[in-house]
């Protein structure tokens, strides 16, 4: 069973920054490609940004390309998001995902969700 606990979430005006964090359980990164996703009031679960099973590539939506940027600590079997530059339509709440596929870019190949931690930009 794979466990994703995030943290980092809060209230930050436009052009601020904020960091996420996703703590995995187990054997998380080597078994399982993870990632980013958000959800806005309204709107569908999109894809922000995520790293291939076993961490050797990266991917990002192109509403965040330049702005986002995804890391990770594979001692502390942690996952990073780097939100710089937020936006008010960057708003949602955002959720740490896994999936036993080689890369995760559609919430329809998740395995594993966290609990999620809300982002509200204010402009």
């Amino acid at each position: 069973q794979v466990q994703l606990v995030e943290s980092g979430g809060g209230l930050v005006q436009a052009g601020g920054s904020l960091r996420l964090s996703c703590a995995a359980s187990g054997r998380t990164f080597s078994n399982h490609a993870v990632g980013w996703f958000r959800q806005a009031p309204g709107k569908e679960r999109e894809f922000v940004a995520g790293f291939s099973r076993g961490g050797t590539m990266t991917s990002y939506a192109d509403s965040v390309k330049g702005r986002f940027s995804i890391s990770k600590d594979n001692a502390k079997l942690t996952v990073f998001l780097q939100m710089n530059s937020l936006k008010p339509e960057d708003t949602a709440v955002y959720y740490c995902a896994a999936s036993s596929s080689v890369i995760v870019t559609s919430s329809s190949l998740v395995n594993y969700w966290g609990q999620g931690t809300q982002v509200t930009v204010s402009s």
